[in-house]
């Protein structure tokens, strides 16, 4: 609002010193001619004087504001271009920006970000399209190769156990990509929280804990767990799936016989959950991309997972209006972090 009264508060000085500029020009025009006595108009009455000194200072006006305004709107011209460019679905269109704090010129950088930030938007759903595709192409090729392998009647019985045991496990990954998938668009279209309630946060990740102990059972993993009491108001529901992905992306990157220890306890306005493994880490380019959709650093354990369980966490913590960080190094585990708002 203060920008808008600015602007045109601008408009009015502008037009104002047009006119007081043209009235001077013709004073001065005026004032010339009479005193070089060459007065071009010999026929001069009191009556016409206001009309031809409103004619000349008209005039010298207009001409005045066309060399001003073709530079003032210049920037508005451009940009004016640029939006039936970007109109179009060409999102690489930038405009020339101006070095002041104006108002044209916070409209010019603030329509270079929007243009930049819908061109990244376009990118990513590309890249999500061609990622889903390639995700969910991979597991119904496998299931088709193995279902026409089961035809064979000279088949094994071993065999056919073993190509069964593939179709459902890739079945399974099917299911679980598409709940995902399905859970994603949700929080994505999800703009506020609601169905909130006060429960003890430290209770909800120690059942979310004893949900997982089949599969760091399996692996033999040491768990180390340090929960405070704590009282959140928040969406039971919808943490639950924060802290299940959590725990189970630290489980499926950490070897047999490793360890995974989890923090949780408050202060009086911030609630504190950490996770760390003794996996093997990740590089500062997997640390950057980690909570984008279908990213695995990990191409040879791109089985276990889908690449969307770190993108719920990252929306998730988003809608809470908290914040989530992340701590690696090769060789050296992982941690996560999540600080979230007590209400």
């Amino acid at each position: 609002m203060n920008r808008i009264k600015s602007l045109n508060i601008t408009m009015v000085l502008f037009i104002f010193f047009i006119m007081v500029t043209a009235g001077l020009l013709t004073s001065v025009c005026f004032l010339f001619f009479y005193a070089m006595d060459i007065f071009p108009f010999p026929f001069l009455t009191p009556i016409l004087s206001p009309f031809i000194a409103l004619l000349v200072s008209s005039i010298i006006g207009t001409s005045l504001s066309a060399m001003v305004s073709e530079k003032f709107l210049k920037p508005l011209h451009q940009l004016i271009n640029a939006t039936k460019v970007i109109a179009k679905g060409d999102f690489s269109v930038r405009v020339p920006e101006i070095n002041s704090d104006s108002e044209i010129a916070v409209l010019l950088r603030n329509f270079n970000h929007m243009a930049e930030e819908l061109g990244s938007i376009e990118m990513f759903r590309n890249d999500f399209i061609n990622n889903f595709s390639h995700e969910f192409k991979t597991p119904i090729v496998s299931i088709r190769g193995f279902a026409r392998q089961l035809q064979n009647e000279n088949l094994s019985e071993e065999k056919r156990r073993e190509y069964t045991g593939i179709i459902i496990s890739e079945a399974e990954r099917l299911t679980k990509m598409s709940s995902n998938v399905l859970l994603l668009t949700k929080f994505e279209n999800q703009q506020f929280i609601t169905g909130q309630t006060e429960y003890d946060l430290d209770e909800q990740i120690r059942n979310c804990i004893i949900l997982l102990e089949k599969q760091w059972s399996r692996k033999n993993i040491e768990m180390n767990v340090t929960l405070s009491k704590v009282r959140i108001y928040s969406n039971e529901e919808m943490l639950s799936h924060l802290w299940i992905n959590l725990i189970d992306n630290a489980i499926k990157y950490t070897d047999d016989y490793g360890k995974i220890s989890i923090v949780l306890y408050d202060t009086r306005d911030k609630i504190l959950f950490r996770i760390t493994d003794s996996g093997k880490g990740m590089d500062e380019y997997t640390v950057k991309h980690v909570f984008d959709k279908f990213y695995q650093a990990d191409k040879s354990r791109s089985t276990h997972g889908n690449g969307l369980g770190l993108s719920i966490v990252k929306r998730i913590v988003e809608l809470c209006r908290g914040e989530i960080t992340v701590e690696s190094r090769i060789g050296a585990g992982t941690t996560f972090t999540v600080t979230l708002p007590k209400y």
